[in-house]
């Protein structure tokens, strides 16, 4: 075993020989959209990204199924998984079989495997001080998707929230092996905050972030401001508290920070030099980079985590 769980990174990785190691991961979860194939197709890019997130080839991939079989059609499960097929397509990764059961509330995910050179693995271990931040994703898909679930989203900012979670993280792993990066990790459902924190634990660095540079999607705000809310944002909130030095940041945009994303993008953490390469690299492969934060000293310490503070 080369990554386990020690540092909660985002896959396992054991070694096979001195030039190949296996990656897996596993993630599923109850549905987040109306449409069917919309959820297959997101829950499937969120199951690979853990593996690009480790700088990774996904290869093969299991699905992961519990379905109402009295209460919701088969045909209806038929389209979750056609959208799955169709985005594991796009990622060339193969389907294998599965696994389901009759279980009351829908769930659907992927159990995936990968491989990596043992040298060139990425981990959530690896920030230092001077590296800079690199966000791949907007953040605000969990809040959008309570608005959908309360009938609150428009159908544009649905349809923004769908393209967001449905892309793959492939290019930004692809860009991030070509210029050397060592660290990162994807942020999902412990939110920005959270993924960042494992990060610095990891790590054994702190960050400063700065908040008008993060991205957000349109209308996320406004609807934070109304109290749509997920729960699991609510509870990522009171967990980062711990060690986040939030200063004059309202409580709009700490919930934000916080909020739990699904199918998010990586978190890259680059030599400061190699931003500019990294950018480039990342615009080649259709992905927009945005830099929002440095790793520093790990001097602003709060019980056993390190903490983020806000510029």
């Amino acid at each position: 075993m080369i990554v386990g769980i020690a540092t909660s990174d985002d896959a396992g990785v054991y070694r096979l020989t001195n030039d190949v190691a296996i990656v897996q991961s596993v993630d599923y979860f109850t549905p987040i959209v109306d449409d069917p194939g919309d959820w297959g197709r997101i829950a499937a890019a969120n199951a690979l990204s853990d593996v690009y997130a480790m700088g990774a080839t996904p290869l093969t991939a299991l699905s992961i199924v519990g379905w109402p079989r009295d209460t919701l059609s088969m045909d209806m499960l038929g389209d979750v998984l056609e959208g799955a097929a169709e985005k594991l397509a796009e990622a060339k990764v193969t389907l294998l079989g599965g696994h389901s059961i009759d279980d009351r509330e829908p769930k659907y995910g992927l159990a995936v495997t990968g491989v990596v050179h043992p040298d060139h693995i990425v981990t959530n271990a690896a920030g230092k001080v001077g590296d800079r931040l690199v966000l791949t994703k907007p953040l605000g898909t969990g809040i959008i998707a309570t608005a959908i679930k309360r009938q609150l989203a428009s159908a544009e900012m649905t349809a923004d929230a769908i393209d967001v979670m449905g892309k793959l993280n492939n290019g930004a792993a692809d860009a991030m092996r070509r210029v050397g990066v060592v660290a990162a990790t994807d942020v999902t459902g412990y939110g920005l905050l959270g993924h960042l924190g494992e990060m610095l634990r990891a790590s054994s660095v702190s960050a400063e972030l700065e908040l008008e540079a993060i991205p957000v999607l349109n209308g996320v705000r406004e609807l934070i401001a109304r109290g749509v809310v997920p729960g699991g944002s609510k509870r990522n909130h009171t967990a980062v508290s711990r060690f986040a030095r939030f200063n004059d940041v309202d409580e709009v945009d700490q919930l934000l920070v916080s909020d739990a994303q699904t199918s998010g993008g990586l978190l890259i953490a680059v030599d400061a030099p190699l931003v500019a390469a990294l950018l480039q690299a990342l615009s080649e492969e259709d992905v927009v980079g945005y830099e929002i934060g440095t790793l520093v000293e790990r001097r602003f310490e709060d019980g056993p985590g390190s903490v983020v503070r806000f510029r």
